[in-house]
C-alpha cells in the first residue's frame, strides 16, 4: 500500500473529501465521519514506530491530547487507529479551517480579536501548566483557528512534564533535545541552560508582537543570531546565561550588540497601546523566573478587556464561514452555524470567509525542518511548518460591536446638530412662503 492510501477499514468510517498536505513523516486528509457527518483532519503516520524517537513522541503525543482532551483551547483528539499493516498509525482530530500564521500573513485581525486568540492560549496554557506539562513548541502555526475564531492548541509531539526535565541529579535530560522553533525559542534554551514552563510564556510573548507587527519579532537565521536579536533588545541576560556564552563552544565568535545597535521594546513597537507592550514585557523578561505566569497574565490590563465583554459581545467580533450549509455536530443536537434570521436578532455580524478550506495541515503533518521554513525552523528539527499550498485566509473580519454601538451613537449625537442646522433654513423658507401667499392675498384685494 502506497503512502497517501488509505486502509479499507478506515475508508469505511470516515469519507475522503480532499488530501490537506503531505510532509515527510505524513499525510493529512479533510474527511467525514460517516457516522456523526463531523467533519474531521485524518492523519496518517508513516511507519509510527520505526525508531524509538518517532515511537516516544507519537506516544507522547496521543498520551497527552488524551489527557488534555476535555479542554476547549486544546485540539482534540477523536480517534487512534492502527493500519493493516501494524506500522503506520492513524490520528482523527477535529477539524480547523487554517492557523495562525496564515491569518498573521493575511493581516485581518483587529485588535479585539489579537486579544482574544492570547486570552484562549493563556487559558490553555494555564490548564496544561496547572498539571506541570510543558508544550515546548508554541507558534503561530502549532495555534489553530476556525471560523467563529476560537483558538485550539496543536502538536504536542515536543511536549514534556516537568518531572521528565527534572530527572537525572536535577540536570537536565534533554538539553542538546530540539526544543521550540528558534524564532521563538527562550534565551535560556539559546543558551544551553535549564528551561521550565516559562520557555512557553516567552514564545506567547513573542506571538503578541508578531500579531501586532504583523511580522516576527526575533526572526534569527541560526542560533547565535537569534540570541543576537534578543540582545538587542533585552539589553542583557542574567548573569548564569550571560556566563555560558563564555563557556559554550558554540559561542566562541558571538558578540554582544554595541550601543548604537541596542533598540527598546518600545522602539520596535512604536505605535502599540502601552497595555500590549507591558504584555510583552511581561513575557520576555530575561530572568524565567520572573516572567509571569499564564494566571498572572490573564488579570494584565490587556486581557482585562476580554473579561469585561458579554458573551454576545464576543460573539459579535467573531469571523464566521461563508456559504457554508449548517451541518449537526456529532450529538445531533442543533446547528453549528446560526441560520440569518437568528443572526440577525442577536445582532451578529453577517458571515465572512475565513479560509479557504486547506485545514490545519501544517500542524498535523510533521515536516522536514528544511532551513528555509517561514517560521525559522532548524534543519534539526523534528517537527515543522509542512509548507502547503497557500491558504487564502479571506475576507477581512466583522467590526466589533461595540465599535458599530459606538459609531451608531456618534452618528445619533450628530443628528441633533444636523436638525439645528436645518430649522433655520426651514424657520426662513416658512416665512417666505407665508409673506408671498399675504402678498397674493391682498392683491386679490385690490
Amino acid at each position: 500500500m502506497g503512502d497517501e492510501e488509505v486502509d479499507q477499514h478506515i475508508l469505511r468510517k470516515y469519507e475522503i473529501l480532499q488530501k490537506l498536505g503531505k510532509g515527510a513523516y505524513g499525510v493529512v486528509w479533510k474527511a467525514i465521519d460517516r457516522k456523526s457527518r463531523e467533519v474531521v483532519a485524518l492523519k496518517k503516520i508513516f511507519d509510527a514506530f520505526q525508531n524509538a524517537t518517532d515511537a516516544q513522541r507519537t506516544f507522547r503525543e496521543v498520551m497527552f491530547l488524551q489527557d488534555l482532551n476535555n479542554h476547549d483551547n486544546i485540539v482534540r483528539l477523536l480517534n487512534v487507529l492502527k493500519a493493516e499493516n501494524d506500522r503506520d498509525l492513524y490520528l482523527i482530530f477535529e477539524y480547523m479551517e487554517t492557523d495562525l500564521h496564515a491569518v498573521i500573513r493575511a493581516g485581518i485581525l483587529e485588535e479585539v480579536h489579537k486579544s482574544y486568540v492570547m486570552y484562549q492560549l493563556l487559558k490553555a496554557l494555564k490548564y496544561m501548566h496547572s498539571g506541570e506539562l510543558l508544550h515546548r513548541d508554541i507558534k503561530p502555526s502549532n495555534l489553530l483557528l476556525n471560523s467563529d475564531c476560537m483558538v485550539k492548541l496543536a502538536d504536542f509531539g515536543l511536549a514534556r512534564s516537568v518531572s521528565q526535565l527534572n530527572t537525572h541529579d536535577g540536570h537536565n535530560p534533554i538539553l542538546t533535545d530540539y526544543v521550540a522553533t528558534r524564532w521563538y525559542r527562550a534565551p535560556e534554551v539559546l543558551v544551553g541552560s535549564d528551561y521550565g514552563p516559562s520557555v512557553d510564556i516567552w514564545a506567547l510573548g513573542c506571538i503578541v508582537a508578531e500579531m501586532l507587527l504583523g511580522k516576527p519579532l526575533f526572526p534569527g537565521r541560526h542560533n547565535n543570531d537569534q540570541l543576537w536579536l534578543v540582545l538587542q533588545v533585552l539589553g542583557e541576560l542574567t548573569e548564569e546565561h550571560m556566563a555560558q556564552l563564555d563557556v559554550e563552544p558554540q559561542f566562541a565568535s558571538f558578540r554582544v550588540p554595541l550601543a548604537h545597535e541596542y533598540m527598546t521594546l518600545e522602539q520596535v513597537m512604536a505605535g502599540c497601546h502601552p497595555y500590549a507592550i507591558d504584555f510583552v514585557k511581561a513575557c520576555l523578561h530575561p530572568d524565567p523566573k520572573q516572567r509571569l505566569t499564564a494566571d498572572e497574565l490573564l488579570d494584565t490590563p490587556y486581557m482585562a478587556v476580554m473579561e469585561r465583554l458579554l458573551p454576545e459581545e464576543v460573539q459579535a467580533v467573531l469571523p464566521r464561514p461563508a456559504q457554508q450549509p449548517a451541518r449537526t455536530t456529532s450529538g445531533g443536537k442543533g446547528s453549528e452555524l446560526m441560520s440569518d434570521n437568528r443572526r440577525k436578532d442577536q445582532g451578529v455580524p453577517a458571515p465572512v470567509a475565513v479560509a479557504a478550506g486547506h485545514g490545519s495541515a501544517d500542524v498535523l503533518v510533521e515536516g522536514d525542518g528544511m532551513e528555509g521554513c517561514a517560521d525559522g525552523s532548524d534543519s534539526n528539527a523534528t517537527s515543522g511548518s509542512l509548507g502547503s499550498p497557500a491558504r487564502d485566509a479571506g475576507a477581512p473580519l466583522p467590526q466589533p460591536r461595540r465599535r458599530q454601538q459606538q459609531t451608531q451613537q456618534q452618528t445619533q449625537r450628530q443628528h441633533p446638530k444636523h436638525q439645528q442646522t436645518q430649522q433655520p433654513q426651514q424657520h426662513a423658507t416658512q416665512q417666505q412662503q407665508q409673506t408671498q401667499q399675504q402678498q397674493q392675498q391682498q392683491q386679490t384685494q385690490q
